[in-house]
């Protein structure tokens, strides 16, 4: 063990297995599960997006190791729906995809979604490791020669990069932006992001007066128009 590695292992990451494949799931927690040796500790596993978004809001993992391809949806189905855990403003839920595919479709919509990174099953156990604890850290960690998919798509977005009006929002200001435009109640957006419903409305009239809108059903169609929903 390095000097490096001997210093990582003074602190744990909370992790969560999500993968459809019951064998596999056993194999990764064989492999990186033994806390003492690794620095990772697994505290829930789940086989399907909705098995997933349970496990992971109640037990709020660091990160998220995340199959591409669920019954229910798929893993860009579990990032949507984790979005508010994602963009906690404290000890945010961090996503890394780990899957068999290295399709390019697959790594671009799992990272437009909101994933740190993008790894395949071949990784072994040692990386896979330190690919938790740099996704852990904020970093963005992919296998070799995925990270040019990701350049080359969002290079070529047509998305202007500058949008003057929504760098007037903070950011919980967008994240009460996006809830509203996907259709939820305060009171839901109040559970959400553990906040008041009463800080909910004062962020929705916040956001209604910088971008001078009257109402959600507008706000709604601007956050479609720029494709935050």
């Amino acid at each position: 063990m390095t000097e490096d590695s001997g210093a990582q292992q003074t602190r744990n990451v909370r992790v969560v297995l999500v993968d459809d494949h019951r064998m596999f799931r056993t194999g990764v927690q064989a492999e990186i599960g033994d806390t003492v040796r690794t620095g990772v500790e697994v505290v829930g596993e789940a086989a399907d997006v909705d098995q997933a978004v349970t496990v992971i809001t109640a037990t709020r993992p660091e990160v998220v190791l995340l199959d591409v391809h669920l019954p229910g949806g798929g893993g860009v189905e579990v990032l949507r729906r984790c979005a508010p855990l994602m963009a906690a403003a404290e000890n945010p839920v961090r996503f890394l995809a780990l899957s068999v595919s290295d399709a390019a479709e697959d790594v671009i919509g799992v990272i437009r979604g909101g994933a740190r990174g993008y790894v395949t099953k071949t990784i072994t156990g040692t990386d896979l490791v330190d690919s938790v604890f740099r996704v852990q850290d904020g970093d963005a960690v992919f296998s070799p020669r995925l990270a040019g998919f990701v350049l080359d798509a969002f290079a070529s977005t047509d998305a202007p990069p500058v949008d003057e009006d929504l760098d007037r929002l903070t950011q919980r200001e967008r994240e009460v932006l996006r809830l509203i435009a996907r259709g939820y109640a305060y009171k839901e957006i109040a559970k959400q992001l553990f906040i008041s419903v009463k800080t909910v409305e004062s962020h929705v009239s916040a956001v209604l007066r910088k971008l001078q809108l009257s109402n959600r059903h507008e706000l709604t169609r601007w956050a479609t128009a720029r494709r935050l929903v």
